[in-house]
């Protein structure tokens, strides 16, 4: 009986959670912000890019671009060492 309880306790408090994370969703197609209005009006004008994508990636969000790059490259690194030392434990035994 507590476990059934428990069970729609927890229920109830994810369908709370999940509503009030769809009625705070932006509509599609509508900007939650002015930022985008004032980068698509000044990109080509502050970064010298044609491309509006290309200029929010490498310079208004370069230093988070770095750091996704920097993060992806230790994460495969790190598999990788970690296979290959995988491997040589295998073929010593």
């Amino acid at each position: 009986m507590r476990q059934v309880i428990g069970l729609i306790v927890l229920l109830v408090v994810i369908a709370f959670l999940v509503s009030g994370m769809l009625l705070s969703i932006h509509p599609f197609g509508y900007p939650p912000s002015d930022m985008d209005d004032y980068i698509i009006e000044n990109a080509q004008e502050e970064t010298g890019s044609n491309n509006v994508v290309t200029s929010v990636v490498f310079d208004y969000r370069g230093f988070d671009t770095l750091g996704e790059a920097t993060i992806l490259f230790t994460a495969v690194t790190g598999v990788l060492l970690l296979l290959r030392t995988a491997k040589r434990k295998e073929e010593n035994s």
